[in-house]
Parts: C-alpha cells; structure tokens; sequence
C-alpha cells in the first residue's frame, strides 16, 4: 500500500515481564538503511512539515503519545495516534507529515535511505503542486 498506514509489530511477552516487539526487514515494506530516534520534544513543538522525494519511513512511538497529521498529493489530509509501542505508522514517498508530541514521547523512525537533503520537500506550496 502506498499510502499513510499503521503496521503492527509482533507482541511477545506478557505483564508480569514485559514486552519486546520485532521489525525484521522480511517483514518490513522497504529494507532498512538508517534508524533514528527523537525525544525531549517540547509540547508546544511540532516537527516534520515536509514531504520526501523518495525517502518511506515508517514512525514508532516507544514512549508517550504522538499525533501525527499526513497528507498525499490531492489528497484530504489524514490523522494518525500512535502511543503503543508495537505499532508505527508508514509513511510512504510524497506523504506530507507533521507530529505533535506529549512530554514523553520517544519516536523512532526505521528509514529506507541515509540522510540527503536535497530528498526533502519543505515548501508546501511546491507539495501541493505535485500530482
């Protein structure tokens, strides 16, 4: 699917112990090139508003909660809640994000492609003009 959806992890474990769930990149839509986390994130801030040219993620929350508004190119715009950790959100190509973060959030983000900033749509008035 090349749209904004949730993927969910495998679960294993149970209360009394705790949890650990498993991306493997059989089991991922894309292979994984970089992995990176954000946190510390004031409230009050929102980070993302852009887009990338060819650049999926797919975004975890593994802790605290994060909203996270996407929109496709023509597209209405959609809203995403992630606050378990044995779920993210994909974020495919040309998707526009934005995330908002409680005081404790954790995102990690599993990426397809190292860092390039020419890959990057920052300007949405260029995003919407995409079709």
């Amino acid at each position: 699917m090349n749209k904004p959806h949730i993927i969910k992890f495998p679960k294993i474990g149970n209360s009394i112990q705790g949890y650990i769930s498993v991306a493997e990149n059989d089991d991922l839509p894309f292979e994984v090139k970089r992995i990176y986390w954000t946190y510390f994130t004031p409230e009050n801030v929102e980070r993302g508003g852009h887009a990338h040219h060819d650049l999926a993620q797919i975004l975890i929350a593994v802790s605290g909660k994060i909203i996270v508004t996407t929109q496709m190119p023509g597209e209405d715009e959609q809203r995403f809640i992630l606050e378990n950790a044995d779920e993210g959100i994909y974020l495919p190509p040309y998707c526009w994000h934005i995330m908002k973060y409680s005081h404790n959030a954790v995102q990690m983000c599993i990426a397809n492609m190292a860092y390039r900033e020419d890959d990057y749509i920052r300007d949405y008035t260029i995003f919407q003009s995409i079709k």
